[in-house]
């Protein structure tokens, strides 16, 4: 029961992935015996809706969408918190963002509308947008237009 009520304080802050909810409750309750109560208590709230990894994949999208951030990037700390492959495609291909539209923002908020004149100067700008997770072929696009 006590498991159940931290996992459920934990979501009511913010939505969690199975992974760290599991990760962060493990944490909390060390003890190698309760680690299948661990993880039968967030799959009882997973079938009970309060948990949800798309749910969360959603939210984080949104997030770091907002934080100026591209899919490849996204993609990968999806990864890192536990979300699997298929279910990130879905959430990052079908949210209807236009990527360009958004790694031109980033490009201006950093860059500004001042040309590029040296090698150097556009390689950092290449670097920074790669950074922020998007692909080579948006980067040219953003940095050549």
């Amino acid at each position: 029961m006590l498991i159940r009520k931290k996992a459920m304080d934990l979501l009511a802050r913010r939505e969690h992935s199975f992974y760290e909810l599991y990760r962060k409750l493990r944490v909390r309750y060390p003890d190698d015996g309760l680690e299948g109560l661990l993880e039968e208590a967030i799959q009882r709230l997973a079938d009970e809706g309060l948990q949800s990894d798309e749910r969360f994949a959603e939210s984080y999208l949104r997030l770091r969408v907002g934080a100026g951030f591209g899919p490849q990037r996204i993609r990968m700390e999806l990864r890192d918190r536990g979300i699997e492959d298929g279910l990130i495609s879905r959430v990052v291909e079908h949210n209807g963002e236009d990527w360009l539209l958004r790694a031109c923002e980033v490009y201006e908020k950093k860059f500004g509308n001042d040309p590029v004149n040296e090698r150097r100067e556009l390689a950092k700008r290449q670097r920074f947008l790669h950074y922020r997770g998007f692909s080579p072929e948006l980067i040219r696009q953003v940095v050549d237009g």
